[in-house]
Order: C-alpha cells, then structure tokens, then sequence
C-alpha cells in the first residue's frame, strides 16, 4: 500500500501542476499521454475530457464522444455507476477528497449499449479508480479526475477451453451439464450462456459434434460392422443415437460408410 500511496500523492502532484499552470493545451498533451484511462468531470458531475486511452478501451470515436458525452454525460445520475461505487464515496471525491475505489466491475453491458458497441470480446473488468480533486488558485475544486488501473479482464475463452477439453476427454459417458460447468469453473447459467456466446453453440450441441465425428471416425474402418462402431463408441445402434447421427449428417451409418468408401 505504501507504494501505492507513493505513487499516487506523486502522480496528484503532478497533475495538480499542470493544472496550476493554465497551459491548457499541455495540460490536454499530458492527460492524452497517459496510458491510464483518465475521465475529468466538472464539479457537477458532467464529463469535460476523456484521454484516448478511454476511447481506445471502450471503442468510442470522436463524433460520438463529442454527441453524448462531452457536456452530456453526469456521472453522479448514472446509476450503473453508483451501483458499483457508494454514493457517499463519489460525493466525498466532488467535495474535494481523495478518493480510492478498489477492484470496481465495469457494467460493460450498459457500456456496449451507450457506446453502440455490440461485442466488448469480454465478460468482464475490473479497475482500480483513484478520484482526485484540482484546485484552482484559491483552493477550491475546480475538476474531479479520475484515474483508472485495469486490473483483471474475464474474457471466458480459457473457461470455454476448458469445456470443451472435458468434453473431449469424457466423450463416452453421458453428457451431464453441471459436471460441465464445473470443470469450467461457472456456474451452469452463466457457462450455457458463455459457451453459447464464443462457439455459437449449445454444450450439449458440442457434445454432440464431438460425438458424431468420432463415430464417422470409426465408420472408415471396415473391419468393424455399424453395431461394433456404435458399441466402441459407447452407444447401442438400435438405440436413438442412430436417428441423431442421421439428423446431423444428413445420412444414416450404412450409406455414411458407403460414401466415405468412394472417394
């Protein structure tokens, strides 16, 4: 923590000169140079500047900063915001304290729907938010900025992966979601969801992908007969999986093999 503090007491004072200065073009320079993503707000809450790494984050162009956000948007009457951080903490920040907001979820779906962004390729963020007041020449505030660290970002593809890999690997048994989901590490709502979102799938849709290929697998052997293929593979060819394999290939197992010969 101490380095934290270090850091930021150094990096409030530096702004706070550049603030002093009244070169506001130096000012606008330095605030763009930062690879940190930097809001500043007027003491009312509305928005007054947001540095390129914002909008490069979040995938807001210039016209659309300048048609709904610049002068526009008010940080204390979104209420995503003071969902995920305490009201009194952001009144606190405009009276002028140093606030520290550790380990705040990003409300990306209501992000996408202002920004028009359809896909942010991520579940989910979580940032660090440092809000800090400039002063003006006679101590009172005269911006509130506020800094924000990414700290971590879910995309979901390696718990997708890992899906998919107990899938793989558990082929022959029964197919049973929850075990699923588990191996993924969600939960079965939230990993139906997801699964669904990055493969254009179902989990079962997968599962049964997988299983229908390695039967087509087994089929180019003809030293096994249809009901040997389907027995290696877990299953009875009297059962319902034999009308499953017909619905997905668009052929039954005999005239699957008999093609498959052909070419």
């Amino acid at each position: 923590m101490t380095n934290y503090e270090d850091n930021k007491n150094c990096l409030t004072d530096s702004l706070q000169s550049l603030f002093n200065s009244n070169k506001e073009v130096l000012l606008a320079k330095a605030i763009e140079m930062f690879p940190y993503l930097i809001h500043v707000f007027a003491p009312d809450g509305t928005t007054v500047f947001v540095n390129e790494a914002v909008r490069k984050q979040y995938g807001i162009t210039r016209e659309l900063l300048q048609e709904t956000i610049i002068g526009k948007y008010n940080i204390l009457r979104d209420t995503s915001v003071t969902a995920a951080i305490s009201p009194e903490l952001l009144q606190r920040a405009f009276r002028g304290e140093i606030i520290y907001c550790p380990d705040v979820k990003i409300p990306l779906d209501v992000l996408s729907e202002r920004f028009g962004v359809q896909d942010y390729d991520m579940e989910a963020m979580y940032q660090d938010i440092t809000n800090f007041p400039i002063l003006d020449d006679e101590g009172q505030v005269e911006y509130i900025m506020a800094i924000q660290i990414i700290r971590r970002v879910y995309r979901g593809r390696e718990e997708i992966e890992r899906a998919k890999e107990y899938m793989e690997n558990n082929w022959m048994d029964a197919f049973d979601v929850n075990k699923t989901a588990k191996a993924a590490g969600l939960s079965r709502t939230h990993f139906s969801r997801l699964f669904k979102k990055h493969t254009g799938m179902t989990p079962h849709d997968y599962y049964i992908n997988f299983k229908i290929k390695r039967i087509e697998d087994k089929l180019l052997d003809s030293n096994l007969s249809i009901s040997q293929v389907f027995a290696v593979c877990g299953l009875d060819y009297n059962g319902r999986f034999a009308n499953v394999f017909k619905k997905k290939t668009g052929l039954c197992p005999s005239q699957y093999r008999k093609n498959a010969h052909q070419y």
